[in-house]
């Protein structure tokens, strides 16, 4: 029986017709990123009869930022009351719109990229009954407290009260931007795995996608994206086109993850892993096995500098570990140093690891080199990578690193 006899006859055939190219080494596509400086709006028309409303999607290039953004605003404002619905989308500002905030009992709020604290977009206090009809219209919650709008990359999380009652939503905007990646493009090259850290809401996700799309698409790399809480590939079973051809996985349970990493592994034979939110020793150990076996990885983690992770006993193993070691008279005498010194267990599971400052100014470790500099008490040597003034990404080798920039 042949290879591919398990396969529809029209698989099957065109599988035939096609073995010799799929044996020629694909080549790279170039990089290139082609400036656009136009908005365009699209209108379409979702729901039908009396609940019809129009969808608006913004293209936007961003001059100021040099990056593409597509904005699918109203799919997130549907679950809002009418009003605010209608005030949100005749906002100049909603290029902009970062996520809108719904309290029992306070005035709905909207918070806006670039900029501190929020804006009222009314002065009446959110209702029972606006919250009820938020939560029929995302439907489901799970036991993380967060839903997704299928289709979209938005994400909805709920706050409850003791009795288990939705008292609060958070509507955060999901957006698939193109081009962060020029900031990271020559690291995805060398194959190696690289861990980003920040505060949230500087980016990480928004890099995590379309990383997924360049190595996936342009590389030609088989790539598996473990998406926990859907805020990769987006809610509902067809992942984003955001994602290009990348693969994505959904894990039942955020308890789950480590076991759906490794069973991406198992059974998918993948080049690239890409996880989202490192949070529990578990899932360190997994990224772990997963990089033993010569697999690139792409992950986030708690944290927003290289000595957070370093004093995360459940996070150290990606960095390698910490341990104390007992030196011998004649060797604290060489090193000039104490008896009792920390020092690296193993090599690091991720090779980079970039702190992200902010969307354009991040800052990239070697991660064994930096980690052990530390250890001994000494300025570890960075590359400061960030935009400049008409939106170019300028590398600066070899800085002291600071933590407090």
């Amino acid at each position: 029986m042949g290879t591919t006899s398990f396969l529809p006859p029209d698989f099957s055939t065109s599988l035939k017709n096609s073995s010799s190219s799929l044996l020629k080494t694909p080549k790279f596509s170039s990089h290139k990123l082609t400036p656009n400086l136009q908005m365009r709006t699209h209108k379409s028309v979702v729901g039908s009869g009396r609940g019809r409303r129009k969808q608006i999607s913004v293209i936007k290039m961003s001059k100021r930022l040099g990056l593409y953004v597509i904005n699918k605003h109203s799919s997130s404002l549907q679950i809002l009351p009418c009003d605010l619905h209608d005030n949100l989308l005749n906002e100049v500002k909603r290029a902009e719109l970062l996520e809108v905030i719904l309290d029992l009992g306070r005035f709905p709020e909207a918070r806006y990229l670039g900029k501190d604290g929020g804006e009222y977009i009314r002065k009446t206090e959110v209702t029972v009954e606006e919250l009820e009809y938020a939560q029929q219209a995302v439907g489901e919650f799970g036991r993380d407290n967060r839903a997704g709008i299928e289709g979209t990359l938005h994400r909805i999380s709920a706050i409850r009260s003791r009795k288990g009652g939705i008292v609060g939503l958070t509507c955060r905007v999901g957006r698939a931007v193109s081009g962060h990646i020029d900031m990271v493009y020559d690291l995805l090259q060398y194959g190696k795995s690289i861990l980003f850290v920040g505060r949230p809401g500087v980016g990480k996700t928004t890099v995590m996608r379309e990383i997924a799309r360049v190595l996936s698409d342009e590389f030609h790399k088989r790539v598996v994206i473990v998406d926990t809480s859907n805020e990769i590939g987006g809610d509902g079973n067809i992942p984003h086109a955001a994602i290009g051809n990348a693969r994505r996985m959904q894990v039942p349970e955020p308890s789950m993850q480590h076991r759906v990493m490794i069973e991406a592994v198992e059974n998918h034979m993948p080049e690239v892993i890409i996880v989202d939110e490192i949070g529990t020793e578990a899932e360190a150990h997994a990224c772990r096995s997963i990089g033993e076996r010569g697999i690139m990885l792409i992950g986030t983690a708690h944290g927003q500098h290289l000595e957070n992770i370093m004093k995360n006993p459940t996070l150290s193993d990606l960095i390698g570990g910490i341990q104390a070691v007992t030196l011998g008279d004649a060797e604290a005498r060489a090193r000039n140093c104490q008896k009792t010194i920390l020092e690296r267990k193993a090599p690091p599971t991720f090779d980079f690891l970039i702190e992200m400052r902010d969307r354009h100014y991040w800052l990239t470790h070697q991660t064994d080199k930096s980690v052990d500099m530390l250890l001994r008490g000494k300025n570890p040597q960075v590359e400061v990578r960030k935009r400049d003034a008409k939106c170019k990404v300028v590398i600066e080798k070899s800085k002291p690193y600071d933590r407090f920039v």
